[in-house]
């Protein structure tokens, strides 16, 4: 949880021309978007079950269903400043282990499935033409509750690069998964982050991206059991960023995971990721992409 405070701190140190803003709360008629009303109450009224509390991995408290809404708050609020100006994030978000009915995996509610959802209502009010969101999901765990809330959903294209062997052990079907062997270094990540990226390409055309841009690939996580570099993280951000600009895409992105042996490493790799997108972020405004 440090990390969190840590990151936010590093990135006004480092980065002064982000702009940082205090998360809004999601409303209940936001989270139902998505989510079954029965769950969202449960979650409101500390009426979960300790099954439920197990399997989301924390038990429940005032503080612990405010901060769940809040982290959805603050994608919508990225979701929402992408739109209007090209690159926008949330410093924690990324929760796409929960299911419609469910949490699970440290995950409350669906912050990314809540947004496309959302942003995707928002458009319906002043276009004719459905508003089409990619999911980019680069946490090293596959984003199974993404998966299953978007499956059979053409409007939604879900891409998910994991480590295949690491949670979820049951894996949801996602329109483009890549699984990737513990051990995996920079090179094998960015060939299979590549091909992803063309295959999408081919596939779909978004209005909007939502980016999971997890730091548990790196090299130096307790849970990633991959060996993507430092640089490599770096890459694989220029590339996803780039991706979008160079198709005047909007794209909010999320942090995802995190678990530093050295939580420096951690706040380091993703205060990398504000760095770029604050760069992708410039040269939206400049009219220009490279």
């Amino acid at each position: 949880m440090a990390k969190y405070a840590m990151l936010r701190d590093a990135v006004k140190r480092a980065l002064p021309a982000v702009e940082l803003q205090q998360a809004p709360a999601a409303s209940a008629d936001e989270l139902t978007l998505v989510h079954t009303r029965g769950y969202v109450s449960a979650v409101a009224d500390g009426c979960l079950s300790s099954l439920a509390q197990r399997e989301i991995g924390f038990p429940w408290s005032e503080a612990m269903a405010e901060r769940s809404r809040r982290s959805v708050g603050a994608t919508l609020a990225a979701v929402h400043a992408a739109m209007q100006t090209g690159v926008a994030g949330n410093l924690a978000g990324g929760t796409h282990h929960a299911y419609a009915d469910r949490g699970g995996g440290f995950c409350v509610f669906n912050d990314l499935a809540v947004a496309a959802r959302r942003a995707q209502q928002l458009w319906a009010q002043s276009h004719t033409d459905a508003l089409l969101v990619a999911v980019i999901d680069l946490d090293v765990h596959q984003g199974n509750g993404t998966a299953d809330i978007f499956q059979g959903d053409p409007s939604v294209f879900t891409l998910s690069v994991h480590g295949e062997k690491n949670f979820p052990f049951s894996k949801q079907k996602s329109d483009l998964d890549v699984g990737l062997p513990d051990g995996c270094a920079d090179d094998q990540y960015l060939d299979a982050l590549g091909m992803a990226l063309r295959q999408l390409d081919g596939r779909f055309e978004p209005g909007l991206v939502l980016f999971l841009a997890g730091a548990d690939p790196f090299e130096g996580d307790r849970l990633g059991r991959l060996k993507i570099s430092f640089e490599g993280m770096r890459r694989r951000d220029h590339m996803v960023f780039s991706w979008c600009g160079q198709r005047r895409c909007p794209v909010a992105f999320a942090m995802g995971g995190g678990y530093g042996v050295r939580i420096e490493e951690t706040v380091a790799v993703q205060l990398n990721t504000f760095g770029i997108a604050l760069e992708s972020w410039q040269r939206w405004q400049n009219h220009g992409y490279d």
